[in-house]
């Protein structure tokens, strides 16, 4: 029994707050977790933009609508789930995740929540669990799953390690040079030919 754990953002669909901050032009939002290793860090970070330029919730969601998963995305995903059972771990928000899962075939995705105001403020977020990739890595094993797991970001490493089989995927070289024996890959070929070779063993 196998399940491949996706990472999203930087994956399938594009960074969002990347896609955030060139909408409304706060160079500031570029930082992600490819950037930033701790999390929690980088969200204050983020709240404290947002509060100071008076952005809600709904300002977000904006540019999310205009977003489109990567080109060849929806292809892999769907040739992907017509080989195994696939789940995407991802630290992004409910909130903002629908219109993609939309777009995508409405894979499983387990995510976090933003904490909003009356008046559309983000005032905070609920993570579902501390390091809650690496934990569901773990509990599939406690189901008995072989599980390989794929993202590009510091926050993807410990899902990385902590799984059966993993990969980068289009990480930036400062954190494939930081873990040279996880094999790093930029095309979905060479991703699901992995899937191929973990499936097999």
């Amino acid at each position: 029994m196998h399940i491949v754990c996706l990472d999203l953002e930087g994956v399938l669909v594009p960074e969002i707050w990347i896609a955030f901050s060139e909408a409304v032009g706060i160079p500031e939002l570029k930082k992600t977790t490819r950037d930033e290793p701790d999390y929690d860090k980088l969200m204050q970070y983020r709240l404290d933009i947002l509060a100071k330029n008076n952005m809600k919730l709904s300002d977000i969601q904006k540019v999310i609508a205009t977003l489109n998963p990567l080109e060849g995305a929806k292809d892999f995903l769907d040739e992907l789930r017509s080989k195994t059972q696939a789940v995407i771990l991802s630290d992004t928000f409910s909130q903002f995740a629908k219109p993609l899962m939309q777009k995508l075939g409405w894979p499983t995705l387990f995510c976090n929540e933003l904490v909003v105001s009356g008046d559309g403020s983000v005032t905070g977020y609920k993570l579902r669990q501390k390091d809650g990739k690496k934990k569901a890595v773990q509990a599939f094993h406690s189901i008995n799953f072989k599980v390989m797991a794929s993202g590009d970001s510091y926050n993807d490493l410990s899902m990385i390690l902590e799984a059966d089989a993993g990969a980068l995927f289009r990480a930036p070289e400062s954190i494939k040079e930081q873990h040279p024996a996880v094999p790093a890959f930029t095309t979905y070929k060479e991703l699901l030919d992995a899937v191929d070779r973990f499936l097999s063993e």
